[in-house]
């Protein structure tokens, strides 16, 4: 059986997802954001599957957990700036604050599998 890999996990799938979606639903802001709001969110957006990937690639529970919450960093800055761009009127489409919200809980429950993995794995 192959070793299980960053794109095994439903954390990352999910996170892959909503970055795609962050893409799709900027390409209607104001093409004066371009610079500015824009590149904000996709950069947040690519930030979260980026450091679950990252983590899931180094050598103990302990770093991969570190990186996790890098990604609820991002997640968390994402969110700002969703809301942002709602609260200007700018994105019409409100699933993304349950997408957001979906993506945070499936880390925090990666996070809690960690912790409960015995000591001696990966």
């Amino acid at each position: 059986m192959a070793p299980r890999t960053h794109r095994d996990l439903d954390a990352w799938k999910e996170a892959m997802l909503l970055a795609q979606k962050v893409y799709r639903v900027t390409e209607d802001l104001p093409d004066r954001e371009r610079y500015g709001l824009i590149s904000q969110m996709r950069r947040a957006a690519v930030s979260v599957p980026s450091n679950i990937a990252e983590g899931a690639a180094r050598a103990s529970k302990k770093e991969f957990a570190q990186f996790l919450r890098h990604a609820l960093g991002s997640l968390a800055e994402l969110d700002t700036q969703l809301v942002l761009a709602e609260n200007l009127r700018w994105m019409h489409d409100s699933s993304s604050t349950a997408d957001v919200e979906r993506v945070r809980m499936v880390i925090y429950g990666l996070i809690r599998h960690l912790k409960k993995e015995p000591k001696d794995e990966r």
